[in-house]
């Protein structure tokens, strides 16, 4: 009886905010990275000799690397320590940006844009389910709330600032800065990241058959309905600078402000995922969803109104930055302790897969459409992904 009550006394261990703010560091300047040709699109056009849809494709390029080299290159790296993957991949994101900064030509540029994407693959296919092996599960949408909360905080800060940045001295310095920040935060992993243990011995000595564990299945669920999000929402946000000037009409001095205003109503949807909607992840999610696609579709109708438009804007950011903590908190909900790695990697994929898609569908249907009608797009696709999510709930409710 001593023993038991003894056992049942034992505090948890304490809740590792160090550790998470530094994975949320790492998170922001990958993001940072991956999104920074979105806010210096036009810069890029005029002095590469391009057109805006050509460095739209850049996303694509970047997004597309990490979703042919996310599993083959997290198998061929399975052995290495998990903290250790993220310091080298960070190394291998600051020097892609140097090598952007330093490019003579367009093809140079989508060529460091590879090399970066392939980095950006090993790094998600870690961090996507670093949070969850450094908490219990009861803790998840908490600690994956702070990690994500890195991207959320690219989109209000890294994004705006290194557009600013760029708008002032020239692209080329913004990704030079943007390099140096990463090779800092790879020092700042090292020294303050808690080292973890994975499962590559086990799946050395006894290879793990995904498609037999249960919750195969509803991770495949969950990484559909992140692409079909991601594909509408990049279809978009890769235009969203000439969409601010030549739809909504603002200055061009206005997308800094705008950028800066999306990420920081899209941190309040960050700390409501983590506070609010992430009590009861599948209704959350749901409501993120909605209110998404009535920001989109407001924005979409009301462009050109400044209170309607800009209310709208903000109501789309807000939605939407509670959408991938949402996402990650159902995945490591759905995914067993023993596949969460490779539900990670197969999140990641299916995530850029989304990006890199939407960046594409954009510039295809950029000059098919227009600006005005990319929103649009948006908003059906949002319809699908919350049709999916409604119908995979109903299903488990009636198996129950």
């Amino acid at each position: 009886m001593t023993t038991s009550s003894s056992a049942r006394a034992t505090p948890a261990p304490p809740f590792p905010w160090l550790g998470l703010l530094t994975l949320a560091t790492a998170v922001f300047l990958s993001i940072t990275i991956e999104m920074i040709p979105t806010g210096l699109l036009p810069d890029m056009s005029r002095e590469l000799g391009v057109g805006e849809p050509a460095i739209g494709v850049l996303v694509t390029v970047f997004a597309g690397t990490v979703v042919i080299a996310a599993v083959p290159l997290s198998a061929l790296t399975r052995r290495v320590p998990r903290r250790t993957l993220i310091v080298i991949t960070l190394g291998i994101l600051a020097l892609s940006c140097v090598l952007t900064a330093l490019a003579p030509n367009y093809p140079t540029v989508v060529a460091t844009r590879v090399l970066g994407g392939a980095a950006h693959a090993v790094f998600w296919s870690v961090v996507g389910a670093y949070a969850g092996h450094l908490v219990p599960k009861e803790q998840l949408a908490r600690a994956v709330s702070i990690s994500v909360a890195g991207g959320s905080l690219a989109f209000v800060l890294g994004v705006p600032l290194s557009t600013a940045l760029g708008q002032a001295f020239g692209w080329r310095l913004a990704f030079a800065v943007v390099g140096g920040a990463a090779l800092v935060g790879a020092l700042l992993v090292l020294r303050f990241l808690p080292p973890v243990a994975h499962h590559a011995a086990a799946a050395d000595a006894e290879p793990l058959s995904l498609r037999r564990d249960p919750t195969f299945v509803p991770v495949l669920v969950v990484c559909l309905i992140t692409m079909v999000t991601m594909v509408g929402a990049y279809t978009f946000y890769t235009f969203v600078a000439p969409f601010i000037t030549e739809v909504m009409g603002l200055p061009a001095s206005a997308i800094s402000p705008m950028l800066l205003a999306y990420g920081i109503a899209g941190a309040v949807g960050l700390l409501l995922a983590g506070t609010v909607l992430g009590r009861r992840p599948t209704v959350g999610l749901l409501i993120a969803l909605v209110a998404t696609g009535i920001g989109v579709a407001g924005l979409a109708a009301f462009a050109q109104s400044p209170v309607v438009g800009i209310a709208s804007f903000l109501l789309w950011g807000t939605a939407f930055g509670a959408l991938p903590p949402m996402l990650n908190t159902r995945l490591l909900h759905s995914a067993s302790a023993r596949i969460r790695d490779a539900a990670a990697s197969f999140y990641t994929t299916a995530f850029n897969l989304g990006i890199g898609g939407g960046a594409l569908l954009g510039s295809v249907l950029y000059g098919a459409i227009g600006l005005a009608g990319l929103p649009w797009v948006f908003v059906g696709l949002l319809v699908c992904s919350t049709a999916a999510l409604v119908w995979t709930a109903l299903v488990n409710r009636l198996r129950r």
